[in-house]
């Protein structure tokens, strides 16, 4: 939710310009700073910001986004598996048109993986030129899925499919780093091999999906078909300590997300997943049901509840300010409203934190790797001279500009 200044809202960010009694107050009683979530050298993807905030070191732990997501749709990598992230995509006229084909849905979604397993998963010529069982095609969430292949290499060069909306494809398929060896490690692919595996399937996929029943469905009902895929972000499993064994006072934690790319990372963190029913990573999510089912843990004996909103990352893609400022209004109003109100109540105190993983400016359409502005509120605790929550305002708090593990160690230090 974190922004830039707009002109359009008299030199505003959007959460200056959006309405947000709660987040203004708990800033207020709390404290204060910006935390930086991507560090030097990374990409700033959601699984470098948001495994940042829970204070993984990404020199330690980064693989990318495809192993998080094989751990949250429960794929067990085995030892060589390079997993990647597989996004369906809409291609029009040469160029990338959106990275989600309209927010397509799980279950049409489903349709299609199964049908590029069946067809492209053991096609005769990819068996031929790379291997038979070489890779796998596995449903995730919406637009958001994931390709296994066995022996792949991770070296390689992919582009983020919500980095370049109207750009043409082709210059963009897979390319191997150019600084590594092609010796390295002991992987059965080489990263040209990787590269060129995965192009192989990203041409295949167009020419499967182009006549499939259902995009041609899609194309009837003036919806963007899923015409292709888009694999980015791939790596093997990470060696990751789990959040007990870094903070002896957490016995149980949860978190509640959409993305799956978060509860693999919860899951490998040792948080368990809640499932809310009508949770969709949009503006249309069950944003009371979240709220319940954390205030629900909170009260049953969890510890920690790490609680994901992704709605106004999707709105900052479209560029579609209105709705994001809606975003970061819902956010406040749907569901930091019902938890302050529940855990005033509770019979133990409750540290409450609020902050974005990363900026995505509506302007730029993508993530951006400037600190975001934080608070950490908790009953007891001495609060700054910060009035208000916002990326101006926040630069003054007490905390300061925190890196690393400098924000889940000042929130664990709440007592």
């Amino acid at each position: 939710m974190a922004d830039w200044h707009n002109e359009e809202l008299g030199g505003k960010t959007l959460l200056q310009a959006a309405r947000t009694p709660y987040m203004d107050m708990l800033a207020r009683k709390g404290r204060t700073g910006m935390l930086k979530t991507v560090q030097p050298g990374f990409h700033p993807g959601s699984e470098v910001a948001n495994s940042a905030i829970l204070g993984y070191d990404q020199n330690e732990v980064y693989e990318g986004r495809g192993p998080l997501e094989a751990a949250s749709i429960g794929v067990e990598l085995q030892p060589g598996d390079m997993a990647i992230r597989c996004n369906i995509i809409c291609i029009a006229d040469g160029k990338i048109k959106n990275h989600s084909c309209g927010h397509i849905e799980t279950e049409e979604a489903d349709v299609l993986m199964k049908y590029l397993e069946r067809n492209l998963a053991s096609d005769n010529e990819i068996a031929g030129r790379y291997g038979s069982g070489r890779v796998h095609f596995y449903t995730g969430i919406q637009y958001r899925h994931l390709l296994v292949i066995r022996g792949g290499n991770k070296h390689i060069v992919c582009t983020p499919p919500h980095d370049v909306p109207g750009q043409p494809w082709y210059p963009l398929l897979v390319k191997p780093q150019q600084d590594i060896d092609p010796l390295q490690g002991d992987t059965e692919l080489s990263p040209q091999q990787t590269a060129d595996l995965i192009n192989d399937l990203i041409i295949k996929s167009q020419q499967l999906l182009a006549n499939h029943p259902l995009n041609q469905q899609r194309i009837a009902e003036g919806k963007d078909p899923a015409n292709s895929i888009w694999p980015w972000a791939g790596g093997y499993k990470p060696h990751m300590q789990t959040l007990q064994e870094r903070f002896p006072e957490i016995h149980d934690g949860a978190v509640i997300t959409a993305v799956d790319l978060i509860r693999g990372i919860g899951t490998y963190a040792g948080l368990r997943c809640i499932d809310v029913e009508g949770a969709t990573g949009l503006y249309n999510t069950n944003y009371e049901g979240k709220a319940r089912a954390a205030i629900d843990a909170l009260q049953n004996g969890c510890d920690f509840v790490y609680l994901h909103v992704e709605a106004s990352d999707e709105a900052g893609h479209e560029g579609n300010m209105p709705l994001k400022i809606q975003t970061i209004e819902d956010l406040d109003s749907r569901i930091l409203r019902p938890i302050c109100e529940a855990t005033t109540r509770m019979d133990e105190p409750v540290a409450i934190a609020v902050l974005p993983d990363h900026p995505t400016p509506c302007r730029h359409r993508t993530h951006t790797a400037e600190p975001v502005p934080f608070l950490i509120y908790a009953p007891g605790i001495t609060p700054d001279s910060v009035t208000s929550y916002d990326e101006d305002a926040c630069r003054d708090g007490a905390y300061g500009i925190l890196e690393k593990d400098g924000f889940i160690k000042a929130l664990m230090d709440i007592r």
